[in-house]
């Protein structure tokens, strides 16, 4: 009975190898799926980083444009959609009440030249007066010196008493004061011409600005486009009352769509990859054949944390000429270009598998599909490098299912 087991279980263990050998020759020589024949190529492969993110207006593109002054809109130039360049009117505010106040501007300024004229015409009269006068009390003082002199000589000699002497001493005195006082009038008058003048000449001015404060404020009530773009939106209607304050009240949202950025949100884990001046393709919905072309600008420091996920914004500067194609708030798909492996033997990623521990592709031999081990070198979204297993114009399968892509 014993041998009797012996005897099944060494049939058992020969059945088992035989359909064990003969599995693995099926397997070295047959595809596990069908597919199509692809030759193995030289190309080059570039290492990136894939993204998603959303394209916006640089700063400075993008201007909501208010009124500075307070009033009626009485005409508005423009609606949503509009090509608009920098200059153009987009909206009127009622000017009665500006130019009527204007006019009041205008009027005092009239009133301040005529004081400067006056005070220009009047003073220097007066400072030739008092010049005049100094002139005659100093010609009067000196004759009255000379009489005091004469008296003097006279009274040594006992010609005249000496009461004559004392009347010549005071008028001599009298006349020195007038003297004194005539000096005294002169730079009064001085003063009185430079501190008029400065008063006159700084009142002008005060009313010349005033007129210059409400003739800005009159042109406030044109508003002009300060960008050339396109109006996005429009908040104020005619009719309506605005009261500018800290904030102005906006009238439209301007958009120069020649000058966007894409932002793009990178995972933590290959932000550590991205560089300031490396070149980026992203695609838009709106034309998914074609790529964008753009340059890493800046990386902003602040992460951005969206579903518990931690992303690091990445400015894009796009390098194309920017014709309207692109609008802001578009969704793009991103693809960060990092290093690169030029002219590698090359394999589509779907045509590399993953059995009994190797890498592995199925080789056209002799018309059958035969199982090669490979090493597997870069990759990319679609390619991957061969450094061994295979040799160029090689013709491997490529599985019609995509396989999941594991460690090559």
């Amino acid at each position: 009975m014993k041998f009797r087991w012996i005897v099944v279980l060494s049939v058992t263990v020969l059945t088992v190898a035989g359909g064990s050998w003969w599995l693995l020759g099926r397997q070295s020589t047959e595809p596990a799926t069908e597919g199509d024949w692809i030759p193995v190529e030289r190309r080059d492969l570039i290492s990136s980083v894939a993204a998603v993110g959303k394209i916006n207006a640089k700063v400075g593109a993008e201007v909501r444009v208010g009124s500075r002054v307070s009033g009626t809109v009485e005409r508005l130039h423009a609606n949503i959609g509009d090509v608009v360049r920098a200059g153009q009117v987009i909206a009127e505010l009622e000017r009665q009440d500006q130019e009527a106040l204007l006019a009041q501007r205008r009027a005092e300024l009239k009133i301040a030249e005529a004081r400067l004229a006056s005070v220009e015409s009047l003073r220097p009269g007066e400072i030739q007066k008092a010049e005049a006068a100094l002139r005659d009390a100093e010609a009067t003082a000196e004759l009255a010196r000379i009489e005091f002199e004469r008296e003097s000589a006279l009274l040594q000699r006992g010609l005249i008493a000496r009461k004559e002497l004392d009347s010549a001493r005071k008028e001599q005195e009298v006349t020195e004061a007038r003297v004194t006082s005539a000096h005294r009038e002169l730079e009064l008058a001085r003063q009185r011409y430079v501190e008029d003048l400065r008063a006159a000449k700084a009142g002008l001015e005060q009313a010349a600005a005033a007129v210059e404060v409400i003739d800005a404020q009159l042109s406030y009530a044109t508003i002009r486009a300060p960008i050339s773009g396109i109006v996005s939106s429009i908040s104020t209607q005619e009719g309506e009352t605005v009261a500018a304050g800290l904030n102005s009240p906006t009238f439209v949202t301007i958009i120069d769509l020649g000058r966007l950025q894409v932002d793009a949100f990178v995972d933590e884990t290959d932000i550590g990859k991205i560089r300031v001046g490396q070149k980026a393709t992203f695609t838009v919905d709106s034309f998914p054949d074609r790529d964008f072309h753009a340059t890493v600008q800046a990386i902003y420091p602040k992460a951005v944390i969206m579903d518990n996920v931690v992303y690091y914004d990445v400015v894009l500067e796009i390098e194309e000429s920017l014709t309207g194609e692109l609008r802001p708030e578009m969704t793009t798909n991103v693809i960060n270009a990092l290093d690169a492996r030029e002219n590698v033997l090359t394999v589509p990623l779907r045509a590399v598998t993953r059995e009994q521990g190797q890498s592995v592709v199925y080789v056209a031999r002799d018309g059958l599909a035969v199982r090669q081990a490979v090493r597997a070198g870069w990759r990319d979204s679609r390619w991957v490098e061969i450094l061994s297993g295979l040799e160029e114009g090689d013709q491997v399968l490529i599985r019609r299912t995509p396989l999941t892509n594991g460690d090559f």
